[in-house]
This record gives C-alpha cells, structure tokens and sequence, in this order.
C-alpha cells in the first residue's frame, strides 16, 4: 500500500509541473517563424529575444499564457500580446514601444527600464493589480 501511494505521489508530481511548464514545441514554433497563436510558454526563457512584430494571439481567442516568462532585455516591439497571460512574467529592460497589450495580464509583472512608447494599453491589468484605458 505504502508503494502504491508513493508511486501516485511521484505521478502527480509530474504531471502537475509538466501542466504548469511551457510546451517546447510551442517555443520553437515561435522562435522559427515568429508567430505561435494561443501558445503556452509559461514559465519560458526568453531572455533578450528578438520577438519585432510577433503574433502571440488569434484575435477570436484568448491570449497566450506567458505567465512568470523571462522576457527581461526581450524586443518585442510592435508585437500583438492582445489579452496575453503576463502575470508574475519578467519584463525589465524589454522593448513593448508599440505593442498591443490590450486586454493583457501584467499582474505582478517586473516592468523595471521597460520602454513602453506607443504602446496600447486599452483595458490593461497592470502590476499592481490597477486597469489602464490608454489607447481605446
């Protein structure tokens, strides 16, 4: 009995942290065409990427989840992040001039040196748990 239950245990365990991570394949798709619509890359590294104009979103559904992604030094200037899943997601020192964050997540989200010109903000959760109207 003792097995069985510590063999459940270790299963659970695994599936839990792999529903919880980025799909590998989905992280490629992105990085080789620069489009990945309604991707999961929760918890992905993306440190410094060169993500100009990508499409992360289909407009008839909900955004990507990026939640507690490494975006940090990331560009992702003029990029579509409609409704997006931000939360916890590191976004310090990344390039967003022009992109739209409309509908977006950014709960808890690092925005430290984020360069943000231009960007859409229409109904945008922002860190502190605040909506933002700019740009409707």
């Amino acid at each position: 009995m003792k097995r069985t239950l510590t063999a459940l245990t270790v299963a659970a365990t695994m599936f839990a942290s792999s529903a919880s991570a980025f799909d590998p394949d989905d992280l490629q798709k992105l990085k080789n065409t620069g489009s990945c619509v309604q991707c999961d890359l929760s918890g992905a590294d993306l440190i410094g990427a060169d993500l100009i104009t990508a499409n992360i979103i289909d407009p008839y559904a909900t955004g990507a989840n990026l939640m507690d992604a490494n975006l940090s030094g990331a560009n992702l200037r003029d990029a579509n992040l409609k409704e997006a899943n931000l939360i916890g997601a590191d976004l310090s020192g990344a390039n967003l001039s022009g992109a739209n964050l409309g509908g977006a997540d950014l709960r808890k989200a690092n925005l430290s040196s984020t360069y943000m010109n231009g960007a859409t903000l229409c109904n945008t959760t922002v860190p502190d748990g605040s909506v933002i109207y700019s740009g409707c």
